[in-house]
C-alpha cells in the first residue's frame, strides 16, 4: 500500500470514527430524554402521604416542652409538684428536621420509576461515553481539544460523578432530575452551537499536560456542579422550612417538592462536603496549568484572562470554605459564596472561551 492511499484510509477511518460518536452522542441524548420522563413519573406519581414529617417537625419544634412532673414525699405521705415551664430561645438556624423521602415519597410506584430513571441513565452515561471514546479516537488524541469535546466530556463526568455517589450509597437520587436536565441543555448546546469537526491540536497543546491539567479542570469543574446544585436547593429548602417554623403556609407545588428533599441541614452539609473535598484539586489544576505554561510559553503566569478567572474561581471558594469556618458567616451567606464562586467556574468555562481572546484560545471555541 502507498503512503497516499494509507493516509487516505486513515482520513477515511477517522471520519467513520468521527461519524460513529455523533451517531452515539444524539443516542445518549435520547435516552437521557427517557431517563428525564422516568424522573418526572417519580416524582408525579409519587404518593405525598408520607412528605409531611418536615411540616409536623417544624411546628412542633418551635413549642416548649412541658417538663414531667416530680414526686416528692412529705412526712410519709407524697405530693406531685409541677416543674416550672422554662422558655428557651434555639440556636440559630437550628432546626430538628428529619430529611424527606425521596422524590418518590415513600411510596412503590414512584421508587420503581425513579429505579427505572437509575437504569436509563447509566445506559445513557455508558452510551455517552462511548462517544467520547469514539471521537478521542477520530482525532487520536485526548477529546479536550475545543469547547464541543470539552462539554460531551463533561456531562459525562457529571453524570459519572452521580452515579458514582449512588454506588457508594449515598442520598443523592433527589438530584437526578436536576442533573438531566441540565446535562440535556448542555448537550444540546454542545451540538448545535459548539459542535467543532474532528481536527488536530494546535502544537502549544501537544504535552502530557494536557492529560493531567485539563482532565482535573473537567473532573472538578463536575464535582462544583454537583456541589451547586444541592446548594441551589439547599437555599429553597431553608426558605420553606424558615417560612413553615414561622407559621407560613407555603404553596402546595413547594410543599410537594421541597418536603421529599433531605432537611436543609443536610443539603448544606452535602454541599461544603462536595466543595471542600474538591478544592485542593482545583488547587492542583491551577499549579499544573502554570507549569504547563512555563514549558509552552516560558512564563509560569501571564494573567491570561483563562488563568485570572481560574484564580478568581480559586479565591471565591477559598472564602466560602473560610465562611464556613466563621460563626456569623454560616448557612445561607456562605451558600451566597458558594453560588458567586461557581458562578465564577461558569464564566471561565463559557464566558472567556465565547467572549474573550487569549493565549488559550484554540481552535475557535
Amino acid at each position: 500500500m502507498t503512503l497516499a492511499a494509507a493516509t487516505e484510509l486513515a482520513v477515511a477511518t477517522n471520519e467513520h470514527l468521527a461519524s460513529i460518536s455523533n451517531t452515539l452522542i444524539y443516542s445518549s441524548m435520547a435516552v437521557y430524554t427517557l431517563a428525564f420522563f422516568a424522573y418526572i413519573a417519580e416524582w408525579l406519581l409519587g404518593s405525598r402521604s408520607k412528605v409531611g414529617r418536615t411540616a409536623a417537625a417544624l411546628t412542633s419544634a418551635g413549642a416548649p416542652k412541658e417538663a414531667p412532673a416530680v414526686t416528692v414525699k412529705r412526712g410519709g405521705g407524697t405530693a406531685v409538684l409541677e416543674r416550672p415551664k422554662v422558655t428557651v430561645r434555639s440556636a440559630s438556624g437550628a432546626r430538628d428536621v428529619p430529611d424527606g423521602p425521596g422524590a418518590h415519597g415513600g411510596d412503590a410506584q414512584g421508587d420503581m420509576y425513579g429505579r427505572i430513571a437509575i437504569s436509563l441513565t447509566v445506559l445513557a452515561f455508558l452510551v455517552e461515553l462511548g462517544g467520547v471514546a469514539a471521537r478521542a479516537a477520530s482525532v487520536e488524541r485526548a477529546p479536550w481539544g475545543n469547547m464541543y469535546e470539552f462539554n460531551i466530556t463533561f456531562s459525562t463526568v457529571a453524570v459519572g460523578v452521580y452515579l458514582g455517589l449512588l454506588a457508594l450509597k449515598k442520598n443523592v437520587r433527589w438530584m437526578g432530575l436536576f442533573l438531566i436536565t441540565t446535562v440535556l441543555l448542555d448537550l444540546g448546546l454542545a451540538v448545535t452551537v459548539l459542535y467543532t469537526a474532528s481536527d488536530q491540536l494546535v502544537p502549544a497543546l501537544h504535552s502530557y499536560w494536557l492529560y493531567i491539567h485539563v482532565s482535573t479542570a473537567i473532573f472538578c469543574g463536575a464535582v462544583f456542579y454537583v456541589g451547586a446544585v444541592a446548594t441551589i436547593l439547599y437555599l429553597f429548602k431553608d426558605s420553606y422550612e424558615s417560612k413553615l417554623q414561622a407559621g407560613g403556609k407555603p404553596g402546595s407545588f413547594a410543599s410537594s417538592v421541597l418536603e421529599r428533599l433531605p432537611a436543609s441541614a443536610s443539603l448544606d452539609k452535602f454541599a461544603y462536603r462536595v466543595n471542600a473535598a474538591v478544592f485542593p484539586l482545583w488547587t492542583f489544576t491551577i499549579i499544573a496549568g502554570a507549569i504547563w505554561a512555563g514549558d509552552a510559553w516560558g512564563r509560569y503566569w501571564n494573567w491570561d484572562p483563562k488563568e485570572t478567572w481560574s484564580f478568581i474561581t480559586w479565591v471565591g471558594y477559598a472564602c466560602y470554605l473560610h465562611a464556613r469556618a466563621t460563626a456569623g458567616w454560616k448557612g445561607r451567606k456562605a451558600a451566597y459564596l458558594a453560588m458567586i464562586a461557581f458562578g465564577c467556574w461558569l464564566f471561565n468555562y463559557y464566558g472567556v472561551n465565547i467572549f474573550v481572546s487569549g493565549k488559550h484560545s484554540y481552535a475557535g471555541v
